[in-house]
């Protein structure tokens, strides 16, 4: 537990002093409930932050003397007008330098000697784990040019000034989009790296952040019109690993940064239909996370490639993948991750048409997830909780022929979904809606089908598009039944004018309902 870590010289000189200004802020409120408000505050504002009542408890000791980032943001939200220093935090200058970053990561949970470079926010993954302690993610999209500029004329002042000055918002060309402009929008021409120039940890922290930044557009408005302009940071991204890194702990972070990139740009053409595309970027993030001995990018890239072979029609080869994972993921100490993984394993086999291997995979997810989460859960996981369970368990039961217990799953899904994930909530949606014709319940399945039609005003997916493209078949034998009617009208006129974007994808041609 970082309470117990040995205290650096820098911590020593400057011993914990209870932040009164901040007790006073919370109020009446338990540490508990001004840790939910802190989060609702921040899924506001759009950044992503697992406050609970711990990291309340030692920013009041004055354990935190001054919080990441993306805290400083919520915080401002929350208390208009207020500086750090009005709510008791020291100033951000008095923390900073060599030894006063080394003393803040273990203020902020790190283990004892573990690498941390400035504009890394605490919780943000360093090597194959993540450190642990009460900080979150940062979702910057704004951050402090001061904290991130490195005092070494040997960097690329063309990718700090493209890649971080900008911030990696404005790398992406993706700031302040919604789904419609995100559609549109040209792609962005990314960085390059200068002759001779080397790689810090300014551009590692960049790396880092567009890839919560991509994730985090994904989960609000979908794959569809992200995918190219995500290239081009990737692209930069492995130009800076051959740019010259000359510190270890920078080399693993942007080894890791970059497989992470590739993940998740190989998740957005999965999710747009370009299954050719994800597949070449998902074997770019599992050879990185080989070249580098990360065990972690490991088993998300394989993840990511069960989840592929499953939904182009090759169950064999998810089911092999999702066992690798499993086996890279056994000494990560994640009971979640496991969960996942063996989801994935259950996915395959339900491809197969194996019932026992199916059921004894999903048993398994439940008990790992039943573990709860942990320090060392990855970060990319933010998705995964009951409902993500409930959903995947509800594609495989579709998958056996069982659309009864399907759509009761799926219905469990939507329910528990949390509002922040729009596009997971619409992909549910339209699991329950395919599960409902199935299983012979037309104006329940249109209704869910017309639920999805809204949220995909939200959304782009080309995936969902898909899946509603076999609820619609399935229904218009029952064309004669109003609400029917309603849905295959209202479908019609929306698919005509997405037609120029979205794609036949395989799944739509080998599942009769097109579901996931």
């Amino acid at each position: 537990m970082a309470s117990h870590a040995p205290r650096s010289a820098s911590s020593r000189t400057a011993p914990a002093r209870p932040n009164t200004a901040f007790r006073q802020l919370r109020g009446r409120l338990s540490p508990g409930e001004f840790a939910a408000a802190v989060r609702r505050s921040a899924r506001e504002i759009g950044e992503q932050v697992s406050c609970d009542a711990r990291y309340v408890g030692r920013v009041e000791s004055g354990e935190i003397r001054c919080p990441n980032y993306a805290y400083e943001r919520v915080f401002r939200h929350m208390f208009p007008g207020l500086t750090l220093p009005d709510m008791g935090f020291a100033p951000r200058e008095t923390v900073r330098g060599r030894g006063a970053v080394k003393g803040r990561a273990q203020q902020e949970g790190a283990a004892p000697g573990a690498p941390v470079e400035r504009g890394l926010a605490p919780g943000a993954p360093v090597g194959p784990v993540p450190v642990p302690g009460g900080g979150a993610a940062s979702l910057a999209t704004d951050p402090d040019h001061r904290d991130t500029r490195i005092p070494n004329s040997e960097e690329s002042d063309v990718l700090r000034r493209a890649f971080i000055t900008g911030g990696p918002a404005a790398a992406l060309g993706l700031a302040g989009l919604g789904p419609a402009e995100a559609a549109g929008a040209a792609a962005v021409p990314g960085p390059r790296t200068a002759p001779g120039g080397r790689a810090g940890a300014a551009e590692a922290t960049a790396v880092e952040e567009a890839v919560r930044r991509i994730r985090l557009l994904d989960d609000r408005y979908g794959a569809d019109g992200l995918y190219q302009r995500a290239t081009q940071p990737l692209h930069t991204a492995y130009e800076l690993l051959d740019a010259g890194i000359q510190r270890r702990a920078v080399y693993d972070r942007l080894h890791a940064g970059a497989g992470e990139l590739a993940i998740s740009v190989g998740w957005l053409a999965h999710d747009s239909g370009r299954l050719d595309d994800a597949r070449s970027h998902y074997a770019e993030a599992l050879s990185t996370a080989r070249v580098c001995g990360d065990a972690a990018l490991e088993a998300h890239a394989f993840c990511n490639t069960a989840f592929l072979a499953r939904d182009a029609g090759r169950p064999r080869e998810a089911v092999r993948a999702a066992q690798a994972a499993q086996q890279a993921a056994k000494r990560l100490g994640s009971p979640r991750l496991r969960a996942l993984l063996a989801l994935r394993e259950a996915g395959g086999w339900a491809g197969l048409g194996e019932r026992t291997g199916c059921e004894q995979a999903l048993a398994r997810a439940e008990r790992l997830f039943a573990a709860g989460p942990g320090e060392r859960d990855p970060e990319w996981m933010t998705f995964f909780g009951e409902a993500e369970l409930a959903g995947l368990t509800a594609q495989c039961w579709s998958a056996l022929g069982e659309p009864g217990r399907a759509a009761e799953q799926a219905r469990r899904a939507v329910a528990l979904q949390d509002p922040h994930f729009t596009r997971n909530i619409a992909l549910f949606t339209a699991e329950l809606a395919g599960d409902l014709a199935a299983g012979g319940h037309p104006e329940e399945a249109a209704a869910a089908a017309q639920r999805t039609l809204t949220l995909l005003t939200q959304v782009r997916s080309a995936r969902i598009r898909a899946m509603l493209d076999g609820t619609a078949r399935a229904l218009r034998p029952y064309r004669d039944c109003g609400p029917v009617s309603d849905f295959l009208q209202r479908y019609a006129a929306t698919a005509a004018g997405a037609r120029g974007t979205w794609r036949r994808t395989p799944w739509a041609r080998t599942d009769p309902l097109g579901r996931r």
